[in-house]
This record gives structure tokens, sequence and C-alpha cells, in this order.
């Protein structure tokens, strides 16, 4: 889909984002950068003498974003100080062969491999909030002043003026103020109805607030498709080109499931609000991968807090 691009202001604001500089942009932040692609079984990895030093990532970091190739993520492992790149379901074989081709220049310093799945941002009919054929899942209860709001996925609140408590889309909530996607993937819902509530709780956890992610941490999301499930964080700063242009940076992975319905919704340590759901690849049945946005970013953007 296309999303709003606009400049942001401080608590209505709306971010311009363009699809070549977030490519340009890669290639000025490379080791930050994570290439995946959702596809299937671990493949082959290049050999290793050495550890690359971080020089040595930035080529094969660049050659990978010029290729452009819809479906696939990438970032720069900190352990090993390795580009890992992954492809989905959705890259063709003759994709996969120029990605290997691609990195076959740069021995030691890449892995590639397939994962099971489409990579893929997750929309669809039914519970959480609502718009025009559109549904996705609240993720966190912000304010400035006496002003309140709501965060949920860019992707979700982009070109959407209003959302509703419910499918029939006979009770309103309010107006998108702000949005942004690709590049990010955050948009912020104001509350204009004073007949909805909004109390600052996740479910029955009461918010107190934020934290940032680091790898191995034990952490929960609830989304209006899945409802509550929790494992751990698998990495930082991921890139996922959810194709179509789409691409989003900085995002935390997880190995947690994620369905259509639960893009927007919060992930979360205890009390402390770390992320917002951007998409996923995988189900809840077979098993999954999901990305969030860290939620600072959002709250700086707008002026925002959590309570």
């Amino acid at each position: 889909m296309t999303a709003r691009r606009t400049t942001p202001r401080r608590t209505t604001p709306r971010r311009t984002t363009n699809r070549h500089s977030q490519l340009v942009g890669y290639a000025l932040s490379l080791l930050g950068v994570a290439v995946l692609t959702v596809s299937g079984t671990s493949a082959t990895a290049a050999s290793a003498a050495q550890p690359p030093t971080p020089s040595s990532v930035s080529g094969p970091a660049s050659a990978l974003t010029s290729l452009g190739i819809d479906g696939t993520a990438w970032t720069v492992d900190e352990r090993s100080e390795k580009v890992r790149v992954l492809a989905d379901s959705t890259v063709t074989d003759t994709e996969f062969a120029l990605l290997r081709h691609t990195v076959d220049r740069f021995a030691g310093a890449v892995t590639v491999e397939r994962l099971d799945g489409r990579l893929r941002t997750l929309l669809s009919g039914g519970d959480g909030i609502h718009a025009a054929g559109r549904r996705c899942t609240a993720g966190v209860n912000v304010q400035s002043g006496s002003t309140y709001y709501f965060v949920t996925a860019g992707h979700c609140a982009a070109d959407l003026p209003t959302w509703y408590t419910g499918a029939a889309l006979d009770t309103a909530v309010g107006p998108t103020t702000g949005s942004s996607f690709p590049g990010n993937d955050f948009g912020v819902v104001r509350y204009a109805n004073p007949a909805v509530p909004h109390p600052g709780t996740i479910g029955t956890v009461d918010v107190t607030g934020t934290a940032s992610a680091y790898v191995g941490q034990r952490v929960c999301t609830r989304g209006a498709t899945t409802g509550v499930r929790c494992g751990v964080v698998t990495a930082l700063n991921m890139s996922v080109n959810y194709g179509g242009g789409d691409i989003v940076n900085g995002l935390i992975q997880t190995n947690i499931c994620a369905e259509p319905g639960d893009s927007g919704g919060p992930l979360y340590a205890g009390d402390k609000v770390i992320g917002i759901l951007s998409g996923g690849s995988g189900n809840c049945a077979t098993g999954g991968t999901s990305y969030y946005q860290p939620i600072q970013e959002v709250l700086s953007a707008y002026g925002l807090s959590v309570y």
C-alpha cells in the first residue's frame, strides 16, 4: 500500500519518507543494518578464516542494498561481525542465485539463509482497532499534556483518517494525527471521543515506562488476533524489505509468532513498553518471527509519553 508521508510536528506530525533515500541510508549506516529474507530452511554460509573487520562488511552490505530484492532483510551480527542475509519464499531461485553470486565476492564476511514463509506486514479484518477495510491493534496509550493518543503501526495508520472500536465502524475513537512508513513503521491516533476509555495499561499490565531491547531479553506481545504470547529478543537493528519498496530500518527481531491483525501491538518486558509490531513471517500454528519498531523513536518524534 502507499503510505502518507508528511513532515512531523510535535503532537500531530507526519514524516516524509523517500524510498530511494532509504536505500541510500542503508549504505550510510552499514554496521547497523541487517539483511533478512523470510524463506525456508537454512542454507550455505560463506567460508570464514578470520572475523571480518567493520570495514570489510561495508562492501557486502552496499552490494546487497543495491540489489533491491523484495522479501529480504539484513543485519551485521555483533558477535561474528558478519553480514547475515535471509531470503523469504517470494525470492525466486534466480534472485537467490544472484544473492549468492554477489556475496561470493566477499568470502568470510557474509552468510546467506532461506527461511520458511513470506515476510509481510500484518493486516486483516476483525477485532482490534478498525478503519475502512483494515484492522490492526492499538499498541500503547500515550499523552502530550492533556491530549491522549495511542501508538500503532505506520503501515496501519497511513492514509486512514479515522479509527473505530469495532468492525461496524459505529463508535469512533479519533483521527490519525501522524504516521511514518516505510523507513519507520509507527503511527499515532488521537482520542477524540470522550466515551472511549484509554487506561495506561496493556491488558492487565499497568505500564510504568519504556525500555530498550537487548538480545536474549524475555519479552511478550499482545495482539488482537493472537492475544498474549512471549519469547525472546533474537536480534537488533534489523532492516526488512516487505516488498514494493517498503523497507523498514532499525527493527527488533523476536522469536514470537504473529498473525494478520496483530500489527501495531505492543512488545513489552514486565511493565515497560519496548516496541510496536511491524510485521513478521510464519504463523502461530507452525512458529514464526516478528519485528518491532522501537517505541522511543515515535515518542521522541511526536513529543509523547506513556502513562
